[in-house]
């Protein structure tokens, strides 16, 4: 197909898409979730995980002839039967951990489209959009946190967002939050955050009171067309007789705006719900400290990047209280906040909606290793087929009743120090290491002198809020700092994809030269392109 053609077939797809979620939009919009709706569809899951399972490999991967996963299975001698064999002797888990001691695995990087799938009598091209789910309806296309390749877009099905509702309303139960102002502060689409934070509250019979919107758009046919979704978006909503404000544009540099609004709601009686990243929470309550503004009472839901303890300590010192959620683009949410947490970031896994396997992973090619997170998918409305994928992160993972409505149900694993060993999340924003590992290893060398290992890019907190840290070694001799800022954000400005990514980081002054020495980790103190540290950071 030629060019022009390949653009109109484009167009004509995004039309039907746009118009199947305008048919399907005033209805979804309109139907409440309510509490015992809600814990009766997420009983009925759990019930069917392994019906659910096994329909999922029968239907997206032996009945899809484009599944990458065939390869793999047909590889490792397995066929549809012996799943539901394997399934029937060891349950969801057994199996996949079967599967994946077998070879059947994707890995991040070869998830995301960045390299095909290469094992022994196996290879695949590559293609993020061979993994979509082929059972899902496309309403919509959201934005994940971004990579280099073309496939960014992720399809969204409404259903899958009607069952993450199911986990709002509980949420909304579990921490008292029902009938208190709400605001999101979360960008405008492409990005999916806001505008589906925004419909978790409202079906859960809740109002949006404020949307701030912390990046303007750009003024390229692209930012057009979603802003156009956007307002056709709240206008239905409205019309449909719900509370949703029009987005108002309000940068990262402008927390005390929003802190003056959460002092507004607390003066009337009424502390609010501030829906946001972990890094613009943060900076709420900063400048709440900084200029006197008493948003005590406020409660924040995090989302985005890892909540750690130096992000709880900045937001307790303004008198509020933050909880998270662990979600990923390709499969919505992850983990729900436990009421009863014996960590900050403490997570009660979804496992109506995902199997997990946590399985050590070598990290730098020096004998390092980390328990890294394996997903599959469960529920049809996935907008991903995940089979046994690598997320690229890691954490703690362990078995813990709560009297919490999600441990009532009998969601008994909790996810907690969630980090991510292959990407910078700083901001909310995803950068996967391969993409950065040219700019340490070459762009930077080449335009200011030395080599590889005199370059490192750290991600850590810096007062709770995360800074990337472009570390160059002294021995490169002088450069200048703001020089080497512009030099790494053009160099990810340069590919289209992460242009949204680049300039959020330029607006928030994410980005930072340290001189000092590379970090060396591993037993053979190797130094690393990229370096994720927790808590406070290292030393300056």
């Amino acid at each position: 197909m030629t060019g022009a053609g390949q653009d109109r077939s484009s167009l004509l797809a995004e039309a039907v898409t746009f118009g199947r979620y305008a048919r399907r939009l005033p209805r979804f919009i309109r139907d409440v979730v309510t509490p015992a709706a809600a814990r009766a569809r997420i009983s009925a899951q759990l019930r069917r995980r392994e019906q659910n399972f096994l329909r999922m490999v029968r239907d997206g991967v032996y009945g899809n002839p484009g599944s990458p996963y065939q390869a793999l299975l047909a590889a490792a001698g397995v066929e549809a039967g012996d799943i539901e064999r394997m399934v029937g002797d060891h349950g969801v888990e057994g199996t996949l951990s079967r599967l994946r001691d077998a070879g059947v695995y994707v890995t991040i990087d070869e998830f995301k489209g960045n390299r095909p799938i290469e094992r022994p009598g196996v290879s695949v091209a590559a293609g993020a959009q061979r993994f979509d789910n082929p059972l899902a309806t496309v309403h919509f296309r959201g934005a994940t946190g971004g990579s280099r390749t073309r496939a960014r877009r992720v399809p969204i099905d409404l259903d899958l967002l009607e069952h993450d509702v199911a986990y709002h309303s509980l949420f909304l139960d579990a921490f008292v939050l029902r009938g208190r102002p709400f605001a999101a502060w979360r960008v405008i689409p492409p990005s999916a955050s806001g505008v589906n934070n925004c419909f978790r509250q409202l079906k859960s019979g809740q109002a949006v009171d404020r949307w701030f919107n912390p990046h303007r758009p750009g003024l390229d046919a692209e930012s057009v067309k979603f802003a156009f979704f956007t307002l056709f978006t709240v206008a239905t909503a409205r019309a449909s007789g719900r509370r949703m404000p029009f987005p108002e544009m309000c940068g990262s540099g402008e927390a005390a705006r929003v802190a003056r609004w959460l002092a507004d709601r607390r003066a009337a009686g009424r502390p609010a719900v501030l829906d946001t990243q972990g890094s613009l929470g943060v900076r709420v309550c900063a400048a709440a400290i900084d200029e006197g503004i008493d948003i005590a009472g406020s409660f924040l839901r995090l989302g985005g990047e890892p909540f750690t303890p130096a992000k709880e300590r900045v937001i307790r010192r303004a008198g509020c209280e933050a909880v998270s959620h662990y979600t990923m683009a390709e499969t919505g949410r992850i983990g729900i906040a436990c009421a009863e947490p014996d960590r900050c970031d403490d997570h009660h896994f979804l496992s109506d909606k995902l199997a997990v396997l946590q399985r050590e992973t070598p990290v730098g090619g020096d004998g390092a290793t980390v328990g890294a997170f394996i997903y599959t998918s469960l529920l049809p409305s996935a907008p991903k087929l995940l089979l046994n994928v690598e997320s690229g992160d890691y954490g703690r993972l362990v078995e813990r009743s709560c009297g919490c409505p999600f441990g009532q149900l009998g969601m008994t694993t909790h996810m907690s120090e969630v980090q991510s060993y292959e990407k910078l999340t700083a901001e909310g924003n995803t950068f996967l290491g391969g993409d950065l590992i040219e700019l340490v290893e070459s762009v930077l060398p080449s335009r200011f002198g030395g080599g590889p290992s005199d370059y490192q890019l750290v991600e850590e907190e810096v007062g709770g809020v995360p800074r990337v840290s472009v570390v160059v070694r002294p021995g490169v001799g002088a450069v200048d700092e703001a020089t080497v800022v512009d030099a790494v954000l053009s160099h990810l400005r340069s590919v289209q994809r992460n242009r949204l990514m680049t300039e959020v980081w330029r607006e928030a002054g994410t980005l930072r030269v340290v001189r000092r020495e590379p970090i060396a980790r591993g037993p053979a103190q190797k130094i690393l392109p990229l370096l994720v540290v927790s808590g406070e950071g290292a030393p300056v």
